[in-house]
């Protein structure tokens, strides 16, 4: 080895580096058409596996156009979250493997939805969730708790991403949420986390929580936040008093490789783990079995690598029929100049027309901070 290969310093994968950014400007301007994309085809009759289906193609069609280049062609890129499309009380998670799936739901005008999906650039991931009323319109409103819940999320995700200023601490993110759901009689959804990300991590380290319990409290870390820091707001409102949910009965086709390794004892475990890794490009991002060989029969060999932590399944929970949940969420950046989105979910406010008002100082104080820092003049 040559000395210059020895002293070669790292690569610097924050962004402070410029490439970095560019990675995760890109990445999420695709993620950002592709759900403008995927939501245009959420109407009344559309159905859960179809709009899930068709966000999956269209984010590999965008990412096909680029780094292309015989200098970027070997760097990788792929989808950095499958698109869920998750109706009412299911908040997160249902992407069916097959038109026959019982997790293939036909939705109608009234429902709540939210569409969530990413990708990612050399590992670098930009995910972005947002949520509608299927048959929203201008000429007639949604009004009452469904309005209600989809003003209340907003505002929580505008309010707590202007709490992420170097040395402000995850509680303070935790504590705006929690009011900004209260003014609007919702409550956010329990312990659900927030986490920094780092190039080929989606959880890192920092963990903001929502509606945390008395474990929570007395587990989880204070952390700080700093400059040059990236985040994935990951913002879950709902309209049930407690903001509890339980495993539900839909089978999940989400996995996502640890970088943890077992001696499996089950041929068939060996078998779909190896295609697994495959067809993932061994890259740790959640991958839909839908893209197996045969996903349904897949299955039975996903159980062992997940019971041993090789794969971490994304199970899919639900909050009480009858409810709704709401999400927003934002992959953005602290930097010195104040809070970059990447990703940038929309919300329509002459949509959903509420007749609460926020009058808590804290959230108005909150909303009205902007996200970049003006430069002092000397």
């Amino acid at each position: 080895m040559s000395t210059d290969a020895k002293s070669a310093p790292a690569p610097d994968y924050t962004i402070a580096n410029g490439d970095v950014v560019s990675k995760y400007k890109t990445a999420g301007e695709i993620s950002n058409r592709v759900l403008a994309q995927v939501r245009a085809l959420a109407i009344d009759g559309a159905t859960t596996y179809a709009l899930s289906v068709k966000g999956d193609e269209l984010m590999t069609e965008e990412l096909s156009k680029i780094y292309n280049s015989k200098k970027t062609s070997k760097i990788p890129k792929g989808i950095a979250f499958p698109t869920c499309v998750n109706p009412n009380h299911i908040p997160a998670h249902l992407a069916p493997i097959s038109e026959d799936d019982e997790g293939n739901l036909t939705l109608h005008n009234g429902d709540v939805v939210n569409i969530m999906l990413g990708v990612q650039i050399d590992g670098f991931p930009a995910i972005v969730a947002e949520t509608l009323v299927i048959g929203e319109s201008e000429s007639e409103p949604v009004t009452g708790a469904k309005a209600d819940l989809l003003h209340s999320a907003w505002k929580a995700s505008e309010a707590a991403i202007r709490t992420f200023r170097a040395g402000n601490r995850n509680w303070d993110v935790t504590n705006i949420v929690g009011k900004v759901a209260k003014e609007f009689g919702t409550t956010p959804v329990e312990s659900m986390l927030t986490h920094n990300q780092e190039r080929n991590v989606l959880y890192g380290p920092k963990e903001i929580i929502l509606n945390p319990t008395k474990q929570n409290k007395s587990s989880m870390d204070t952390v700080k936040f700093e400059e040059n820091d990236v985040y994935g707001l990951d913002i879950l409102i709902s309209t049930s008093a407690d903001g509890k949910v339980k495993p539900s009965n839909y089978r999940t086709s989400l996995y996502k490789l640890t970088g943890n390794s077992y001696a499996l004892k089950m041929k068939l475990s060996h078998k779909i783990l190896t295609e697994f890794k495959q067809k993932c490009n061994n890259q740790p991002f959640p991958f839909n079995i839908r893209n197996l060989e045969e996903p349904k029969k897949s299955r039975g060999g996903l159980a062992e690598p997940s019971n041993h932590n090789v794969l971490l399944p994304y199970e899919i929970v639900s909050e009480k029929d009858g409810e709704f949940v709401a999400q927003f969420f934002t992959t953005f950046a602290i930097t010195k100049n104040g809070i970059v989105r990447y990703t940038t979910p929309s919300f329509k406010p002459e949509l959903y027309k509420t007749d609460k008002e926020i009058k808590d100082e804290d959230v108005l104080n909150a909303l009205a901070q902007p996200l970049k820092i003006k430069k002092k003049t000397t």
